[in-house]
């Protein structure tokens, strides 16, 4: 993380000098984000709605609130359901042209690199097998995406709050432990947008909220889950979707390596940490691209997290890296069950509505 953000992240806690004249631009943003939301209301903004429901993931805030994991948690859940989901992403950091948005798929999967889609969308592929269309537009990403599966019965959009272009049926927003953070909006604090607004166009019911930490962050009701690491596996292993290499222990491995290009790096050292690894740290910006390695040649046994494996080609890492054994630690997100009984009930709601009515006699 650079200096200049890991200076607002700290900012962004509390309400000190440097927030404080930042604020008068954060009210310009609050007025922005009014007159976005209010004609989005008033029909003003075309909201293009899809022929099978839209459920979006997302947050209110910025810097990485576990959206990706309860992502993946909601897909396996829907597969359990018996439903056929894909899922829409805008592909982080990534150029690609609106009308010719990217599909990573079964089929597709050798075409495209996380350089390519962006390193999200390959991990939500790679730990659910489910259909991706990436593209900024996602209307469009949506149609071409039911036109190459047309067997999806359900969309689920990742990271699309404040995509407003299109209609969605449900919407779950995310928090962390920082919940809102020092309540006020960009720059002066973490929120894209007021704590309490309200579901984007075509919802008829309030968000879900879902809280990514052992308690509720925000005066926001909500549902609270446990995210922990599993066992570590062979990069190799999780590129092939195996597991066939035994894992180390931090009992029998000494002078291991952590490294993590995700938002808040500390919070996946301390996780390790906790199973007992004594480590060296190599933390690195969100979305880091590996243009090149960034650890020690002699380093024997690294441990990186899912993110950041979508991203070590095992082939290149033989060449570039051949004394360094390479573990990815999976993140798991376990939402409380009355989160699931939330959301089934409001799926349930969604799939009535959407049902043709019968035929008159």
């Amino acid at each position: 993380m650079s200096s200049l953000a890991s200076t607002l992240q700290r900012a962004w806690l509390r309400r000190g000098p440097l927030a404080c004249a930042l604020w008068p631009v954060s009210c310009l943003m609050g007025m922005i984000v009014a007159l976005r939301r209010g004609a989005s209301a008033r029909g003003c903004l075309h909201a293009e709605k899809l022929p099978v429901p839209v459920l979006v993931v997302g947050n209110r805030i910025v810097g990485g609130a576990g959206k990706t994991p309860v992502t993946i948690a909601i897909l396996q859940h829907l597969q359990a359901r018996g439903l056929t989901p894909g899922v829409l992403s805008r592909g982080y950091g990534v150029a690609i042209d609106p009308a010719q948005p990217r599909l990573l798929d079964r089929d597709s999967v050798s075409t495209w690199s996380a350089r390519d889609t962006g390193d999200e969308p390959w991990l939500i592929f790679r730990r659910t097998g489910v259909p991706i269309m990436v593209g900024p537009k996602r209307a469009v990403g949506g149609r071409a995406l039911l036109r190459a599966h047309p067997d999806i019965d359900i969309l689920v959009c990742d990271d699309g709050l404040q995509h407003l272009a299109l209609q969605r049926d449900l919407e779950v927003v995310v928090f962390d432990e920082r919940g809102a953070g020092n309540g006020w909006l960009l720059p002066a604090g973490p929120l894209r947008e007021p704590l309490d607004t309200a579901a984007g166009p075509g919802v008829n019911t309030p968000p879900l909220v879902l809280y990514n930490a052992a308690r509720p962050s925000t005066s926001l009701p909500g549902h609270v889950g446990v995210r922990e690491l599993g066992d570590l596996r062979a990069l190799t292993d999780w590129w092939a979707g195996t597991q066939t290499t035994p894992a180390p222990s931090p009992k029998t491995t000494s002078g291991a390596w952590a490294l993590a290009g995700i938002a808040h790096p500390d919070r996946f050292f301390e996780a390790l940490r906790a199973q007992g690894w004594q480590l060296q740290t190599c933390p690195l910006p969100d979305h880091h691209d590996f243009a090149s390695l960034p650890w020690p040649t002699e380093v024997c046994d690294l441990i990186v997290t899912e993110k950041d494996a979508v991203k070590l080609d095992p082939q290149r890492l033989a060449l570039e890296r051949p004394h360094t054994r390479v573990w990815v630690s999976v993140l798991d997100f376990r939402p409380e069950p009355a989160f699931w009984a939330a959301l089934d009930a409001s799926l349930d709601a969604v799939q009535s509505l959407r049902r043709p009515n019968p035929a008159p006699p």
